[in-house]
């Protein structure tokens, strides 16, 4: 019961940068809620949060 979902920053429209974004699995039985991970983004150039979009 693997889902691919996808990731994306949540700082760079702040910001007036492009956005990153990174696909990533989760398993839909066990993870039910959004997953929110701390993921690079090269057009800040620092660590930032990304959250799970549909």
């Amino acid at each position: 019961m693997q889902e691919v979902v996808i990731l994306e920053c949540t700082e760079a429209r702040k910001e007036g940068k492009p956005v990153s974004r990174y696909l990533t699995r989760r398993n839909k039985k066990t993870v039910t809620e959004r997953i929110e991970k701390k993921k690079y983004n090269p057009f800040l150039k620092r660590h930032t949060l990304h959250k799970e979009i549909k």
